[in-house]
């Protein structure tokens, strides 16, 4: 397996960024019990894994929106990478909080910004991708036209898939759920059962929570 995604996929697994857990699920801040728990910000520690995340990300946002003006971060996960794909584009960067400030002048949007200028937005993870839908909306209020979304790692989650379906936004990860599958079946980690279950949390992580 060659494939950007799986590669991705196993730098992440190296650095116990991601970890799959079928038979002893993590419980999630949200109280959700799954079989997967992944933790982004690891990679910010490994120089090899870091620049092999920035380098391609610049790849996929220039390949797809050559026209873009801006790189955006959601605060705080994704701003490192953004700042990396920003500077291997040579772009000005910005980054979005999760709500305005409460002091000075209130912003949202920290950085040189203009109104009408072409931004792509950067986060670490995705799952029902609501935190950086939220700064996408927040960007698209200030005036940039937010051209899509990439991040290093989606779970593949139909909520997720359905919230940007929803906001007309297209996502775009380095790897996912099933390269990570692919790739921990391909070295024996998993059984049968256990990727049927890992399956399964996809399909209806509620669901599988409820029951495990």
């Amino acid at each position: 397996m060659t494939t950007i995604a799986h590669q991705v996929a196993q730098a992440l697994i190296d650095i116990h960024a991601v970890s799959l857990s079928p038979n002893n699920p993590f419980t999630w801040a949200s109280g959700l019990r799954s079989p997967i728990y992944c933790d982004n910000r690891l990679t910010i520690g490994y120089p090899k894994v870091r620049k092999l995340i920035a380098s391609n990300l610049a790849a996929a946002i220039k390949a797809q929106f050559p026209d873009v003006e801006v790189i955006g971060g959601t605060a705080t996960a994704g701003i490192p990478h953004a700042a990396w794909v920003a500077a291997e584009l040579d772009l000005p960067m910005v980054y979005i909080r999760s709500k305005p400030k409460d002091h000075g002048q209130g912003r949202q949007i920290e950085g040189p910004f203009k109104a009408g200028q072409k931004l792509v937005l950067i986060d670490d993870l995705i799952s029902t991708g609501g935190s950086v839908l939220q700064a996408a909306a927040a960007a698209q209020k200030e005036g940039a036209e937010v051209l899509g979304i990439f991040g290093i790692f989606s779970y593949e989650l139909a909520a997720g898939q359905q919230n940007f379906a929803t906001a007309n936004l297209p996502l775009t990860t380095l790897s996912n759920f099933s390269a990570l599958l692919a790739v921990e079946e391909a070295a024996d980690n998993l059984t049968p059962e256990q990727a049927t279950s890992l399956n399964e949390w996809r399909q209806d992580p509620q669901a599988w929570s409820d029951a495990h």
